[in-house]
């Protein structure tokens, strides 16, 4: 692979070329490997005004399978194999969403797997595409009751910052800079790349002068109150700005997932920081990065209701996390498979055109 990822018109013209089908398997980061947001791009373009029509929902189902598979280059299969993932090459399954409650029939929501939801208007035309992994999916359900739930206990140390793990994994050195820019034009939700992932090390010098800061406490809301957070975050590393676009890891750009824990309970969602599972981004140096690559940044803060104030740092990679966080024993099940959907689950980039 030549390291520089394609753009995402490119990839319907290359996928089409390569003669694979949706069932063929490709490795993830490998050039025909369709990163999520530039499948939700490609996706969001072809679909506009796709009109899915009245028809009973198997048959909408299909028609939208179908129109998925012509947009993204692949041949239409005489019938769709009755499997679990339909588009098992690019690891996705496809929803149509005429209500916010999406429904996982007879599994439970996988980390592993991707999900693209579009939205139908009362046309039954299409102008809301979002496409997420499970991890990311889960996140967005503000119920809490998510499919399976891993958590960790926080135990203070003596200092109040700490670097857990001194050096990144094995695999990740490789790919980290050896200049350590000050600033950066990229942006923070930007895919790494060799120029602009810094150590470990580097990370944790930026980020322990944060310690002492504040920030409005936005109340029972957990992600604006992590968006404050992620605001200074930005800005210590060297961010012109700040980016979320709601995906992990938080801070895409460095590999850095951000928590806020305002209590000892660190609720790590449905995938355990020490996860080999590959992350579905282009390579890094030829390499590619695996979930327990990303570094962690746990950052400990008490609120009087107004602003919370910062008051301790752990830093660590997630092949470490265990090492000094104690799992919880065991995982947290719900059995439940329908998934309310938050009514800002659509971000749209592209909206419908005025009549």
């Amino acid at each position: 692979m030549s390291g520089t990822p394609r753009q995402p018109a490119d990839y319907p013209a290359a996928i089409k070329k390569s003669g694979l089908t949706i069932y063929d398997a490709i490795e993830i980061g490998s050039e025909l490997w369709i990163p999520s947001p530039d499948l939700e791009a490609v996706l969001k373009s072809g679909l506009k005004g796709f009109k899915t029509g009245k028809a009973e929902l198997r048959t909408r189902s299909k028609m939208f399978k179908v129109k998925v598979c012509e947009i993204l280059g692949y041949p239409v299969p005489k019938s769709f194999k009755k499997c679990k993932l339909r588009f098992s090459g690019q690891n996705f399954d496809t929803y149509v969403q005429t209500a916010d409650n999406l429904q996982v029939w007879n599994e439970e929501v996988s980390p592993a797997r991707r999900y693209v939801v579009a939205r139908p208007d009362k046309d039954s035309e299409i102008w809301r595409v979002r496409v997420l992994n499970g991890v990311d999916l889960a996140l967005l359900d503000k119920t809490g009751k998510r499919t399976q739930k891993y958590q960790a206990r926080l135990v203070h140390g003596a200092d109040a910052t700490e670097l857990v793990s001194i050096a990144d994994t094995d695999v990740l050195s490789r790919c980290v800079s050896t200049t350590s820019p000050k600033k950066f034009t990229s942006s923070p939700i930007d895919y790494p790349t060799a120029k602009s992932l810094l150590p470990i090390r580097e990370i944790y010098k930026r980020l322990r002068g944060l310690v002492g800061r504040t920030f409005a406490d936005a109340g029972g809301d957990q992600r604006n109150r992590g968006a404050g957070l992620h605001r200074l975050v930005c800005e210590a590393l060297g961010y012109p700005n700040y980016r979320d676009d709601g995906r992990f890891p938080d801070v895409k750009n460095q590999l850095l997932e951000v928590k806020l824990q305002t209590a000892l309970t660190i609720d790590l969602g449905l995938v355990t920081p020490a996860s080999e599972t590959p992350l579905e981004f282009p390579k890094i140096a030829e390499t590619q990065s695996r979930q327990c690559d990303v570094r962690y940044a746990l950052f400990y803060g008490e609120s009087d209701g107004v602003k919370i104030t910062l008051t301790r740092l752990y830093l660590t990679t997630g092949a470490d996390f265990f090492k000094r966080f104690p799992r919880s024993e065991g995982k947290i099940v719900n059995k439940k498979l329908q998934l309310p959907l938050p009514k800002d689950f659509f971000t749209l980039k592209t909206e419908r055109p005025a009549h």
